[in-house]
Parts: C-alpha cells; structure tokens; sequence
C-alpha cells in the first residue's frame, strides 16, 4: 500500500474521471454530443459568449465512449506513475490542471477564429502536457527520466500528434497546446526541485 501512496494523485485523477464518465453515461449517454454539452463539454461560443467558463475544467473530465475513456486514462497512469514521483504530488497536480486548462484555451482561441462549431471533451490536453513535463525534465537530466528516454518520449509524442491528425474528431489544438503549457509549467514549478 506505501508503494501507491507515491501515485496518490494520479490514482484520484483516474477514479474522478472514470466516476464522471459513469454518471455521465448513466443520465444520457456518452456518445450523445447534446447531453455532453449539457454537463460541461468545451464549446467555444458558450464559453466566450455566454461566459461559461467552468467548462474549461468540467471537459477535462467528459470522454466520448469508453474507448476513449480508456485510451486516456491509460496513458495518464503510465505519464502520472513517473511524473509524479519525479515532481511531487503538488506539482504534478499544478502542471496537469494547468496543461489541461491551457489546452483548452489554445483551442478555444483557434477554434473561435476558424468560426467553426466544435464539441471538445477529454483529459488528452493535460496528458499531453504531462508529456511536455516529461520531456522539460528529461532535457534537465541528461535525456532521461527514470526507465524513459528522450528519444522515447519524441516517438510516442510524434506518433499521438499523427494518429491525433488522421482522426478527424480528435482535438489536435488542446493536444498541442497542453505539450507547450506542461513543457511551461514544469519549468516554472520544477526548476528547482530537479
């Protein structure tokens, strides 16, 4: 039991996620787009015109089907199982609210200038970001991170940026933007505790 207690955030992070998504699935469905909007999916023109900022953080933690549900929550304990005990349970904390928030920002900036309508849900802007932090602190550790190496993390971040682009639901604009705002933010709270 000592041994979780090292990845204590990110257990808590997958189980309010799989809870979300089940009580998403159980009042509406997941794959129903219109009831996704209704309990908290990224919409730019609720966001910025009707100031629903909330859904910033409540998209974070929406998934469309439990695939994707599933492929998210993967990589988040894979990510969350080293970068949290590199960074501390604060810290990682910090830099996947952060890559997660940033994400949807960045895409909600873009989107809102392509004037195109766009429902986002997921947690892949914050683990792209953890991945960003990954590679920050790699950079500070002669290219390697635990059982990671920095060539590693370059595949795995070119490969999920690629299959994210030949998928045309994929929200490709959080993706990127939570890489660059974990990258930051692990360079503004980690700096020095490497």
């Amino acid at each position: 039991m000592e041994k979780y207690k090292k990845y204590l955030v990110t257990a808590i992070l997958i189980v309010a996620n799989v809870l979300v998504f089940l009580w998403t699935d159980l009042t509406g469905g997941t794959d129903d787009t219109m009831h996704m909007v209704r309990v908290g999916a990224a919409v730019p023109e609720l966001i910025l015109e009707e100031r629903e900022w909330y859904r910033l953080v409540t998209s974070m933690f929406l998934h469309f089907g439990i695939q994707h549900l599933m492929n998210n929550m993967l990589i988040l304990g894979v990510m969350g199982e080293r970068l949290e005990v590199v960074a501390g349970h604060i810290r990682f904390l910090i830099i996947y609210l952060v890559s997660g928030i940033g994400g949807n920002v960045i895409s909600l900036l873009i989107y809102d200038r392509k004037d195109e309508y766009v429902v986002s849900a997921g947690a892949s802007g914050a683990i792209f970001g953890l991945m960003g932090a990954v590679v920050y602190i790699m950079l500070r550790n002669k290219g390697r991170m635990q059982d990671l190496s920095l060539q590693r993390m370059a595949i795995m971040i070119v490969l999920s940026v690629y299959l994210g682009f030949t998928d045309s639901g994929v929200n490709n604009y959080a993706h990127l933007g939570g890489l660059l705002c974990g990258f930051l933010a692990a360079a503004a709270v980690c700096r020095r505790h490497l």
